[in-house]
C-alpha cells in the first residue's frame, strides 16, 4: 500500500503518531547508517541532508557504524534503475535504498524534501519553518531518472550572476549552484562561458567542486571537447580559430584539456562552431562544412580514444545540429552511431526538429536543449522569467514521447528569476510522463510548498495569469523593437492585432494581480518574505509595470521609474546585491517612453468566434466545429486565423483546412523557416496568422469547420475580420 509523508509543525499540540510510524520531535537527536560508496556525491548529500535537520529539528543528524544502531538506513541495492531510489518505513525505522552513489543521494535529499526543506532554501531564501517529523507506517516510494543527463545552463551571464559573484563563478558560487541541482535531481551543468569572465576549468577549483557533487560537466554547441574557445582560445591557441586552415594547433588546443580533465565526470561536446556563438570558419558551402565536419568527428573521436577511453563508445558524448549548423546535418552529415543528438527550440520555447524514426533508434540517443531565457534576434528576454510553462511542458512532452529521453539542458540565464521554471523542467526531466499532472497542479504545489496552503489558491491564480499574459506579449518585447546581428530598430510600433479594447482588458488584469501580489506579501510570514518578494512580487510587478509603461502613457514616466525602485529593493538585499539588472543589455524596451502608442477601435464587422486562453490542440484529422451567426445577406467573409508557431512535428509542414456550411474546404499551410521575417514578426507576436475568405450565405446561424491536417496544429484564435 501507497501511504505519503506528513509534516507537523511546531505549533500544533501534539503529533499524531503511532508505533511503527517514524516520528521526530524538534530537539530529538537522530542517528544515520550510509554505505560507503565510490563516489562522494553520497556523502555531500549527507552533509546537506544533516544540515537540514538542524535547520527543521534543531538538532545533530549523527552518522552511525552500524545499520542497527540507526534511525534511518541507507544502503544500495544495486537492482534499481541508474540513479534511482527506494524509501520505505518499516518498525519505526526510515530505510533508503539506492542503485548508486548519485541514487543513494537523491534518496537522503528527499527525505529533505519530506521535511519540509525547500531545493531553493538558498537561492531564493526559502527558509524552512521548525517542524515535527512523522512519516507514516508502510509509506514507500521509488523513483529513477527519466532522462539519463538532465542539466542546467547558466548563460547570458553578464548582467546578472556575474556581476554579483565579482567577476569569477568561482568554485564558492559553484558549490552554491550544485547545491541546488542536487536537491533538483540535475547531474549535468554547462558552465558560463562569455568573454567577460573566466572559462570553468580556468578557476582552480570548479572541478573539484563538481567530482563532489556527482555533477557532470558538458558545453553548448560552441565549445567543444570540453574547452571554452570564447575565453580560452586567446589564452592557449595559436593562429586562426579555423580547422581548415589551423588543425595542428585546435587539436593541440583539444589534446591539452583532454589530458587534464580525463578523469573527470564528462559529456564531450563534438563538433565544431565559430569563437562564440559565430558559424564555424573555414567552409563556405553546405557541401564544404559537412566534408570539414566529418574531419573534425574523426580527428575528436581519436584524441578520445587516446586520452580518455580507448573504447570510445563507452565515453558520453553529444552533437548539437545549433542554428546553421543543422542545415549542415540535414544535408547528410553522418554522426557517429553512439553520439547523443541534441535538438534545440528556436530560442523562443518552439522545438525545432523532433526525432525520425531513424533517429530515436541511434544507440546515442536523442537530447534536447532548451531556453527560458535568451540573448539575440528578433528580441532577448533576458530580465523576467517570462517563458511560459504550460507552452514548456506541451512542447517537452511531446520530445519525450517522441523519444529525446538521453540528455536535456536548459538555458536559465542567471538562474535568477528563473526559479519556477528550472524546477518544473527539472521536474519533467526526472519524472517524464509517469507523473500525472498538469501546469496548474504544478504550479499549485510550488507555490503551497513555499507559501502555505492558505495563500495557494490566490498566487496560483496570480502566477497563472502573470505568465498567460506573457505569453501573449513578453514584458521585453512590450516595446516593438528589435534586436539582430547588433543592430537596433528603435521605433515604436503598436501591437499588431490589438484593439483599444484589448489593450484596456490587459492593463485591467495586470493591475489586478498586481494588487493582488502586493496585498499578499502582508499575509506571508516573516521568514517568507524575501522569497516572496523575488519568487512572486518582483516578476509580477515589474511586468506589469513594463506594460503600464506602454500601454498607458498618463501613466508612463511613473512606471519607468516603478521598475527602477522595485529593482533597487531586489538588490537591497544585501546577498542578492547586483543580482538583478533592470536593464539587461540596455536595450531600448527599457527607456523611458517618448512617442505614446495609439490602438485602433474595434471594427464594427470584427467578431471573435473562438479564443483559447494559451492554445488549443486539434490532433491531426480531427475536426473543430465553430459556430456563428450573421444578419446580413450572402457575402464573402474574411477569417483571421491565428495559430501556435510551433513548427512542423514531421520536419515538412504544419497544415489545416476550413470550410464553412459543408462548403469545399480550403487547405493551408502556415509553417516558417527558421530566422526568417514571417518567423520573426511570429515570435514576437507569439503566433502565426492565416487570413481566408470564404462564402458564408445568408444570415443566421452558421458553421466554420476547422481541421487539421498534420501533427502540431494548435488553434488559438478565429475571428471574422
Amino acid at each position: 500500500m501507497r501511504r505519503f509523508a506528513y509534516i507537523f509543525i511546531m505549533c500544533m499540540a501534539a503529533m499524531v503518531a503511532k508505533a511503527q510510524d517514524f516520528t521526530l520531535a524538534v530537539g530529538q537527536k537522530a542517528t544515520i547508517y550510509v554505505d560507503k560508496t565510490d563516489a562522494p556525491v553520497s556523502e555531500t548529500a549527507l552533509e546537506m541532508l544533516s544540515g537540514d535537520f538542524k535547520a527543521v529539528l534543531g538538532t545533530e543528524l549523527s552518522r552511525m557504524d552500524k545499520p542497527e544502531k540507526a534511525m534511518i538506513v541507507a544502503t544500495l541495492d544495486k537492482t534499481l534503475p541508474r540513479e534511482g531510489f527506494r524509501i520505505n518505513v518499516k518498525g519505526g525505522k526510515v530505510y533508503i535504498e539506492g542503485a548508486d552513489a548519485h541514487g543513494l543521494a537523491y534518496g537522503l535529499l528527499q527525505l529533505s524534501y519530506i521535511m519540509g526543506v525547500s531545493p531553493w532554501e538558498w537561492w531564493a531564501d526559502c527558509t524552512p519553518d521548525k517542524a515535527n517529523v512523522v512519516m507514516y507506517r508502510d509509506f514507500t516510494m521509488e523513483q529513477s531518472p527519466a532522462v539519463a543527463y538532465r542539466g542546467i545552463f547558466i548563460n547570458d551571464e553578464d548582467w546578472g550572476i556575474l556581476p554579483w559573484s565579482g567577476g569569477i563563478i568561482g568554485p564558492e558560487i559553484n558549490e552554491k549552484i550544485f547545491q541546488l541541482m542536487l536537491r533538483l535531481r540535475a547531474n549535468y551543468f554547462w558552465p558560463a562561458m562569455h568573454e567577460a569572465g573566466k572559462a570553468f576549468f580556468a578557476i582552480e577549483g570548479n572541478r573539484e567542486m563538481a567530482h563532489k557533487y556527482g555533477i557532470y560537466i558538458g558545453g553548448s554547441h560552441c565549445e567543444p571537447m570540453a574547452t571554452s574557445p570564447a575565453t580560452e582560445w586567446k589564452i592557449s591557441g595559436a593562429g586562426e580559430y579555423d580547422y581548415a586552415a589551423n588543425p595542428t594547433m585546435i587539436k593541440k588546443f583539444w589534446r591539452e584539456r583532454l589530458q587534464e580533465v580525463k578523469n573527470q565526470e564528462i559529456v564531450y561536446t563534438l563538433g565544431m562552431r565559430g569563437l562564440h556563438d559565430s558559424g564555424m570558419k573555414g567552409a563556405k558551402t553546405i557541401e564544404e562544412k559537412k566534408e570539414l565536419l566529418q574531419t573534425i568527428f574523426a580527428d575528436q573521436r581519436q584524441l578520445l580514444q587516446s586520452h580518455v577511453n580507448v573504447d570510445v563508445k563507452k565515453i558520453p558524448q553529444v552533437f548539437i545540429p545549433y542554428k546553421e549548423v543543422q542545415e549542415v546535418y540535414d544535408a547528410g552529415l553522418q554522426v557517429p552511431e553512439d553520439v547523443t543528438l541534441m535538438w534545440t527550440d528556436d530560442n523562443f520555447g518552439y522545438i525545432r526538429h523532433f526525432p525520425t524514426e531513424d533517429e530515436m533508434l541511434r544507440d546515442g540517443g536523442n537530447g534536447l536543449y532548451y531556453h527560458v531565457s535568451y540573448w539575440g534576434a528578433p528580441h532577448d528576454y533576458l530580465w523576467l522569467g517570462s517563458a511560459s510553462p504550460e507552452l514548456m511542458r506541451q512542447q517537452l512532452t511531446e520530445a519525450y514521447m517522441r523519444g529525446v529521453q538521453q540528455i536535456w539542458v536548459l538555458n536559465v540565464g542567471d538562474i535568477k528569476p528563473m526559479e519556477y521554471l528550472v524546477e518544473d523542467f527539472l521536474n519533467m526531466a526526472w519524472f517524464g510522463l509517469r507523473k500525472k499532472t498538469n501546469e496548474h497542479l504544478a504550479l499549485k504545489q510550488f507555490v503551497k510548498r513555499e507559501f502555505g496552503f492558505d495563500l495557494a489558491d490566490t498566487l496560483t491564480s496570480v502566477m497563472t495569469d502573470y505568465y498567460r499574459l506573457a505569453f501573449d506579449r513578453k514584458p521585453e518585447h512590450m516595446g516593438g523593437n528589435r534586436t539582430s546581428d547588433g543592430d537596433q530598430w528603435k521605433e515604436i510600433r503598436p501591437v499588431e492585432g490589438w484593439t483599444a479594447a484589448d489593450v484596456k482588458m490587459r492593463v485591467a488584469d495586470y493591475q489586478r494581480i498586481s494588487d493582488a501580489a502586493q496585498a499578499l506579501a502582508k499575509q506571508v510570514a516573516p521568514n517568507k518574505r524575501d522569497a516572496y518578494f523575488q519568487l512572486i512580487q518582483y516578476p509580477v510587478q515589474a511586468a506589469a509595470q513594463m506594460n503600464f509603461k506602454y500601454l498607458c502613457p498618463e501613466k508612463s514616466a511613473e512606471a519607468h521609474d516603478s521598475i527602477a525602485a522595485l529593482t533597487r529593493t531586489y538588490n537591497k538585499n544585501t546577498k542578492w546585491a547586483g543580482i538583478m539588472d533592470r536593464a539587461p543589455r540596455k536595450l531600448p524596451v527599457f527607456d523611458k517612453v517618448s512617442t505614446s502608442l495609439t490602438y485602433p477601435a474595434a471594427s464594427a464587422t470584427e467578431q471573435v468566434l473562438f479564443s483559447a486562453s494559451s492554445w488549443e490542440a486539434v490532433q491531426k484529422d480531427e475536426e473543430k466545429k465553430i459556430e456563428f451567426s450573421t444578419t446580413s445577406g450572402s457575402k464573402e467573409t474574411a477569417f483571421e486565423i491565428h495559430l501556435l508557431p510551433n513548427f512542423p512535428i514531421d520536419g515538412k509542414t504544419l497544415k489545416f483546412s476550413v470550410s464553412v456550411d459543408g462548403s469545399a474546404p480550403q487547405e493551408i499551410e502556415y509553417q516558417t523557416k527558421d530566422h526568417s521575417e514571417e518567423w520573426k514578426h511570429n515570435v514576437l507576436r507569439n503566433y502565426a496568422q492565416r487570413t481566408v475568405t470564404l462564402p458564408v450565405n445568408g444570415t443566421g446561424t452558421h458553421t466554420l469547420t476547422f481541421k487539421a491536417l498534420t501533427e502540431g496544429v494548435n488553434l488559438r484564435s478565429v475571428k471574422i475580420k
